[in-house]
């Protein structure tokens, strides 16, 4: 766990520092459930988890965009697991001019999970209390979302969005369930911490 914490504080601090005129932050709340894909939409109970990244354009046009996206995120499932995972995505968005804008995100990451309720193992007739030293997933996602730009004309204006992830953990439980799948529903924002340059003689 400390090994993600500190791989993303430093992966987050080279693209934030990298960019000169403003940083954009994308932080988000979900609601995590175990589904198949695309076959639920809102579901309870909740499940919640938080999300916080940033992003820089590969090619940045008048109405699109192509970027890549370094998040970090916790989820808390009662009575199975809580996951701390580090990801990236990459994402194309399309802008229209009213400020709506529609994006697709396709991501990789690392995640490391804990179980919620005690363990036990059975040994020499009696049962004793598993350490739970949490497991490593990898974690394909794919996700889609609705935005709307606040300030329309601007290119670092704040953004709302209506985001729907679909992801996947490997392995599970090798032997019985080698995948299980997810999914989270988010409601997050994007805004600009815009810097000034510094000039040197």
């Amino acid at each position: 766990m400390h090994r993600i914490i500190i791989f993303s504080v430093l992966l987050s601090s080279a693209l934030l520092f990298g960019q000169e005129k403003s940083i954009p932050v994308n932080f988000s709340l979900f609601n995590e459930s175990t589904a198949v894909p695309f076959t639920r939409f809102i579901t309870v109970p909740v499940h919640p988890g938080i999300q916080i990244g940033t992003e820089f354009n590969y090619k940045n046009k008048e109405f699109s965009r192509l970027f890549q996206a370094v998040n970090i995120g916790f989820f808390y499932h009662n009575f199975l697991a809580l996951g701390v995972g580090l990801n990236t995505e990459l994402g194309y968005e399309y802008r229209l001019k009213p400020g709506l804008a529609f994006t697709g995100l396709l991501g990789v990451g690392y995640m490391h999970t804990f179980a919620t309720t005690e363990e036990f193992t059975f040994t020499n007739g009696q049962y004793t209390k598993k350490t739970d030293k949490g497991n490593a997933r990898l974690y394909p996602s794919l996700a889609i979302d609705a935005g709307y730009y606040l300030k329309k004309n601007s290119s670092t204006g704040p953004k709302i969005f209506l985001r729907y992830q679909a992801w996947a953990e490997y392995p599970y439980s090798p032997g019985f369930i080698p995948v299980m799948t997810h999914i989270n529903l988010h409601v997050g924002a994007k805004f600009f911490i815009h810097t000034k340059s510094k000039n040197y003689e």
